[in-house]
């Protein structure tokens, strides 16, 4: 079972960036597929970007498409979230999600909170205007 955890969320100013970080132990990182979600207050979490287990094929959500690319490195057993153009409605608690992948290919990204199985404590990010 794979423990997360998340770093890197603070202030920050409108246009700035941050480079969110979530480092996995008591699995095998690699065999993973990865996203990072967010959810704002009084709202539902919403999915950011995801990251595949082999190939590392990516995608995005519409409302952070072009400005958040999402990266892994499984030497450091560490997925990345590099945020810039921040946005006030950015703010909110990001969160790191993982499932273990046992498809042959492992190329499938995955985009909803469902079909994560393991989740971080969460790191608040504030973008002031």
């Amino acid at each position: 079972q794979v423990q997360l955890v998340e770093s890197g969320g603070g202030l920050v100013q409108a246009g700035g960036s941050l480079r969110l970080s979530c480092t996995a132990s008591g699995g095998t990182f690699s065999t993973y597929a990865m996203g990072w979600f967010r959810q704002a207050p009084g709202k539902e979490r919403e999915f950011a970007a995801g990251i595949s287990r082999s190939d590392g094929r990516t995608d995005y959500g519409d409302s952070v498409k072009g400005r958040f690319t999402i990266s892994r490195d499984n030497a450091k057993n560490t997925l990345y979230l590099q945020m810039n153009n921040l946005a006030p409605e950015d703010t909110a608690v990001f969160y790191c999600a993982a499932v273990r992948d046992y498809s042959y290919s492992g190329t499938y990204v995955r985009r909803t909170p469902n079909e994560y199985s393991y989740w971080g404590q969460g790191t608040q990010v504030t973008v002031s205007s």
